[in-house]
């Protein structure tokens, strides 16, 4: 796997489930998620042609959900459980594994 494929499921995730948060809750807040998923899917272009703007446009984006998620919707999503702590904890797995290739393909670029 590569960040552009890494890029790719973590933007597909953050916009499905945000998309299903909404659905179920209602809440305009929900939709956080999509919108992060959409400008990340739409960085997918520049990152597989490795462009460093917008790669590092999307490692901060990916940071900045991964943060939000971890600190601020974690907590509340394990006291009340069910599957919206499912969807918050497979955000959370698909933006550290974002973050782990960002890093790997940066070091990658550094080295050659």
């Amino acid at each position: 796997m590569n960040a552009y494929k890494a890029n790719l499921i973590n933007s597909i995730s953050l916009i499905v489930l945000g998309v299903w948060g909404y659905v179920e809750v209602s809440s305009i807040t929900a939709l956080i998620p999509t919108a992060f998923g959409a400008i990340l899917l739409a960085c997918s272009s520049g990152i597989k042609k490795q462009n460093k703007i917008i790669a590092h446009i999307a490692v901060l984006l990916t940071m900045l959900i991964l943060f939000a998620l971890l600190g601020m919707r974690l907590p509340k999503s394990f006291e009340t459980g069910g599957l919206g702590l499912f969807r918050v904890l497979a955000m959370c797995i698909t933006s550290t594994m974002a973050m782990i290739y960002f890093v790997k393909s940066f070091i990658a670029a550094r080295k050659k």
